[in-house]
């Protein structure tokens, strides 16, 4: 096993937690997903965008050591939390640099089409009291995404 960071960049509902499981399974690696984490720590507490930014930092502050410590003791891991903005992708950054660990970005190139179609598709599988996410949630979260730069110096797996 290698000690290295794996972390995912996509528009919402484009594959991104479901390739995270499966490149934590084929890696046997520590799995960590933002959603699943927030959901648990702040249930019904997130119900705008800015709720989101808030309790997103708060868990990101908080998890930044630990996760470094997970890379520095030996241990490959995959955070399904985004990457989907430069502000964003500088947390990942900052991470991989301290624990001085390789890393790998998979980006999920899809077309907003694409993503409301596996939305849809997500929202029909959903448990009874999980919040539906409709195409207006979703053209307002992706009017901030910002497709990353080679420039950025991420090692950019396209998927």
């Amino acid at each position: 096993m290698k000690n290295r960071l794996h972390f995912m960049c996509g528009k919402m509902a484009a594959g991104k937690s479901t390739l995270s499981t499966k490149i934590a399974n084929e890696k046997n690696a520590i799995f960590l997903s933002e959603d699943e984490l927030l959901k648990k720590l702040y249930p019904n507490e997130i119900k705008t965008i800015e709720d989101y930014i808030k309790y997103s930092k708060r868990l990101k502050d908080t998890m930044f050591e630990f996760v470094i410590q997970l890379l520095k003791k030996g241990n490959e891991v995959v955070l399904d939390f985004p990457a989907n903005t430069v502000f964003q992708r500088e947390w990942f950054k900052d991470i991989f640099e301290t624990a001085n660990v390789e890393h790998i970005m998979y980006y999920v190139k899809r077309s907003d089409e694409v993503c409301k179609v596996q939305l849809k598709k997500r929202n029909e599988n959903l448990p009874k009291d999980t919040p539906l996410i409709d195409e207006s949630t979703f053209d307002a979260i992706t009017k901030y995404f910002q497709e990353p730069k080679k420039n950025e110096g991420f090692n950019i797996k396209y998927e």
